[in-house]
């Protein structure tokens, strides 16, 4: 079996991801579901075969050492492709995420307009949050390529691997590649003052340090961009100071309040209609009310706040999902399934059945 032919058959079929294991059937995924295609199950060598022909001489040395590896590829006028190669129950297997090569605009995503103004901050912090899979690099390079398309700045990504290629534009990128162009994110960040960036995206925050260099990068003035694997902003707020000693705490509530932008956290549900899935938002934009909860360690209570802070662009997830729910774009089901609090959106539900038999009534 030809790898090349397998992805491109992938992109044909609009899957998002592509899943290859020793003495099983190569499966895709399509719509958020995993499906199982009518290829044959590969063999140990096979599976090997394939997995090597992707890896350069170190990153075979490298997964050898610790059975994992990151990395990107493109196919050819068809995709780019972020590829991780790992072991299980000791045999080889690989998980292929289809990257496609034109960045999609905010509007294309489905986004919400406030993104484009959390684009105009000069400097601060700015989260993009939500589980694996849910969208979060697209939502970050529509950003970084907003920016890249408006302002006469320079960007640099710091990736773990490179995703989006981002061409200069008005502005000009320069795009780092842990394990390649630099060797983790410490570094990166840690040199990255000596290059005179004016926007700066992490792909992800690991650990205290990182996130430690970032915070102290959007201080500093610059506008720095990462991600999280957290459900919400509250919860974001959370996962970021827990990260600290609890002496520090308090100094890291009082630097988030003044540095933090915006949060976006994310989920993709799936389309009533079965087209595909669209971005379920939650918006956080820190103003004077916000930076006064987070200095004071109220995360909990941001989230009213987020509740009724639409003049600024702001909603909740179960807001988001109330909206797609009403103008029957998704199904209760998944509305629910996707709500972070199921007993208020069911409540929200009901309000607004409740409201609209009342409207026709009338």
């Amino acid at each position: 079996m030809q790898l090349d032919e397998l992805l491109k058959a992938a992109a044909n079929q609009k899957a998002s991801d592509v899943f290859i294991r020793e003495m099983a059937r190569p499966a895709m995924r399509i719509n958020g579901k995993v499906l199982q295609t009518d290829l044959p199950a590969l063999e140990r060598e096979q599976v090997r075969a394939l997995a090597h022909s992707i890896m350069s001489p170190r990153q075979r040395e490298e997964f050898e050492r610790r059975h994992e590896l990151d990395l990107a590829f493109d196919i050819e006028n068809v995709t780019r492709i972020r590829a991780n190669v790992y072991q299980q129950r000791g045999a080889y297997g690989m998980a292929f995420r289809l990257v496609p090569f034109k960045i999609p605009s905010i509007e294309e995503l489905g986004l919400p307009a406030v993104l484009k103004n959390l684009c105009q901050n000069r400097q601060g912090l700015i989260l993009v949050t939500g589980p694996t899979g849910c969208g979060k690099s697209s939502t970050l390079a529509s950003m970084i390529d907003l920016i890249n398309s408006t302002k006469k700045v320079h960007i640099i990504t710091v990736e773990d691997p490179i995703e989006f290629v981002h061409p200069d534009k008005v502005g000009i990128v320069s795009q780092r590649e842990v394990g390649v162009d630099t060797e983790n994110f410490q570094d990166a960040l840690k040199y990255m003052m000596r290059q005179s960036p004016d926007v700066i995206m992490v792909g992800e925050m690991r650990d205290l340090e990182t996130f430690s260099v970032a915070l102290q990068a959007a201080e500093t003035g610059h506008l720095v961009f990462s991600t999280l694997h957290t459900a919400s902003a509250p919860e974001t707020l959370d996962r970021i100071v827990n990260m600290f000693p609890p002496h520090e705490k308090p100094m890291i509530s009082q630097r988030l309040s003044n540095s933090l932008r915006g949060v976006i956290s994310q989920k993709l549900v799936p389309r009533l209609d079965g087209s595909g899935r669209m971005a379920a938002v939650e918006v956080m934009v820190v103003t004077p009310t916000v930076a006064k909860l987070i200095e004071e360690g109220r995360f909990g209570a941001t989230y009213p706040v987020i509740a009724e802070g639409e003049h600024w662009g702001m909603q909740t997830m179960n807001q988001c999902l109330l909206r797609y729910f009403t103008a029957g774009l998704i199904s209760a089901d998944e509305a629910l399934f996707a709500a972070g609090n199921q007993t208020e959106l069911r409540q929200m539900m009901r309000q607004a059945m409740e409201a609209a038999r009342a409207t026709q009534r009338s």
